[in-house]
């Protein structure tokens, strides 16, 4: 009998540690920003019914200063977990790409506004800044352990 209690904690924290883990997981809203799209649009000359054509409904209609604005944006969002038993670590990256198309009162295309900034999101999984900014992985990406302990602090 007590030889089953050391094996029974050990099993426990076995269990415990192999429980631990990791989860990715990936999200977008709205839909792709194509450019040749955009890059059909001409300043003063393409109509409002042109730019429903080639672009479809605006995610978003505002009126300003007597102009229609049309938004499209697509948000991209990847997050990285680091799942322990008592505490659970995040990092949520987001980023978006937005086209804002101005119309004059006359329904003709003012101005046209483009921002991609989702192409170079990356997951990103340490929790605590970016990682080959750490002490130890820094460490780790010597070229051998000659010259990590060569740098070192001297007692």
């Amino acid at each position: 009998m007590l030889f089953f209690k050391p094996l029974t904690g050990i099993t426990m924290v076995l269990v415990l540690v192999m429980i631990q883990g990791c989860a990715f997981s990936r999200g977008t809203l709205g839909e792709d920003i194509r450019s040749e799209s955009v890059a059909a649009i001409k300043k003063a000359t393409t109509t409002k019914a042109e730019v429903l054509d080639l672009l479809g409904a605006p995610d978003r209609l505002l009126q300003v200063n007597g102009r229609d604005v049309f938004q499209y944006y697509r948000y991209d969002a990847k997050v990285g977990s680091l799942l322990l038993i008592l505490v659970n670590f995040s990092r949520v990256s987001i980023k978006s790409d937005d086209l804002f198309v101005i119309l004059n009162r006359d329904g003709i295309v003012e101005d046209v506004i483009l921002s991609k900034r989702t192409d170079g999101l990356k997951f990103r999984f340490w929790p605590f800044g970016e990682l080959d900014e750490t002490p130890f992985v820094r460490a780790l990406s010597r070229t051998s352990i000659h010259d990590y302990v060569r740098d070192l602090p001297r007692l």
